[in-house]
């Protein structure tokens, strides 16, 4: 029964923290560093904090109930859960289509094959890999866990390459000359915004079905799949800004690719399409597994096949990416939508559970912490729908 725990525990943290890490976590860590240069250690270890705080609450609240986001959203009010699944399919959808269209850049940074080709091949592998077993969710769970392994190690080598100022950046980290708000928001909706905000929480719950999962182990999954992803975007972190501070990061299409190139050669170019096939690949598992998991509630023929769902999620993202190919719209629209549904979704919860008629008491501190968030996300919200 331990090895079984320890398997859930793992897939989720593992899933959430590879649902964060995709095409767009990769470049806007890159841009962030080029710059606000050392001060944004500190910004990324503010973000923590807030990520920590947003998945303490969200997996404890679902798992304590045993229901899904939009299962609790429709207690609190019918019909509820059908408007905030739909936010979190579309919003998945379209980071879906990005991410297939990172895989592309990704096996074409590798191989030289073509970007749409390169896309197809990489569906076509994910939905083989998947059919071959008796079960996709086996699959999805080592999937996400060794490839999230090999970006944090390949990541790891570039950032040890390009040789960081590791003085200045220890005093930036507690006294930055720059805080950049618009960055510390951005890089927390895309650690724990829209459907990623639920990705762990509804893969333990599935987990709970057939294993005997804690809720102080649900704690540490929650904590442990935000510090994995955390350190993906320190280390890469550290390699752009050992590449920026010798001002050899220039202005290019792909900063990120541009850094692996700069701090370790073509070598480091090859490594750069490794780490973003195996972030676009996992984030597009994470995406279709979370997006299934809220349509499944609502329609009979998922709840039997969700396997069957996801292959047809990805098969259906996919044809829209070889078919449109502008995945650059659909990313910024997909970004607006996250940083939308995660207040909303976060006052949803903390609402349910503060009611008095809940048989779940939820945390006072917990409780506190989350609302501050919410409030802060929310206000963020607002200026940038005025500003547009």
């Amino acid at each position: 029964m331990k090895n079984k725990t320890s398997s859930g525990f793992w897939a989720a943290a593992f899933l959430m923290a590879t649902s964060a890490i995709g095409p767009g976590f990769l470049t806007q860590t890159t841009v962030f560093t080029q710059e606000l240069l050392a001060s944004f250690s500190c910004i990324i270890l503010v973000s923590i904090l807030l990520d920590i705080g947003v998945q303490l609450n969200v997996w404890q609240i679902l798992f304590a109930r045993r229901q899904t986001a939009n299962q609790v959203a429709d207690t609190l009010l019918p019909g509820l859960g059908k408007v905030l699944a739909l936010l979190i399919v579309m919003g998945g959808f379209a980071f879906n289509i990005g991410n297939i269209a990172g895989a592309g850049l990704g096996l074409e940074t590798v191989t030289g094959i073509p970007n749409r080709i390169s896309a197809a091949i990489t569906v076509g592998l994910i939905l083989l890999l998947m059919m071959s077993r008796q079960r996709a969710l086996p699959f999805m769970d080592q999937a996400v866990k060794w490839m999230g392994i090999s970006m944090i190690i390949l990541t790891g080598y570039v950032a040890v390459s390009s040789a960081p100022p590791l003085g200045e950046l220890a005093i930036q980290t507690i006294l930055p000359t720059r805080f950049d708000y618009k960055a510390l928001l951005t890089i927390v909706g895309g650690t724990v915004g829209g459907y990623i905000c639920f990705a762990g929480a509804h893969r333990i719950l599935e987990a709970s079905k057939t294993e005997e999962i804690t809720l102080k182990s649900v704690r540490r999954s929650a904590i442990t799949g935000i510090l994995t992803a955390s350190i993906m975007r320190y280390l890469l972190f550290l390699a752009a800004l050992g590449v920026a501070s010798r001002g050899l990061l220039s202005a290019s299409g792909n900063p990120s690719a541009e850094v692996f190139r700069q701090a370790a050669g073509e070598t480091g170019f090859r490594l750069f399409g490794i780490v973003m096939w195996c972030a676009a690949v996992t984030s597009v598992l994470g995406s279709a597994y979370t997006s299934i998991s809220f349509a499944r509630s609502y329609l009979p023929w998922l709840d039997k096949h969700p396997e069957k769902g996801i292959q047809v999620f990805i098969i259906s993202s996919a044809i829209f990416f070889l078919f449109w190919g502008k995945p650059v719209q659909l990313l910024l629209a997909a970004g607006l939508i996250n940083g939308i549904i995660l207040p909303v979704s976060l006052v949803i919860l903390l609402v349910a559970v503060g009611n008095k008629k809940s048989s779940y008491q939820h945390p006072r501190s917990l409780q506190i912490v989350g609302w501050l968030i919410a409030a802060l996300l929310t206000w963020t919200t607002i200026q940038v729908l005025l500003q547009n």
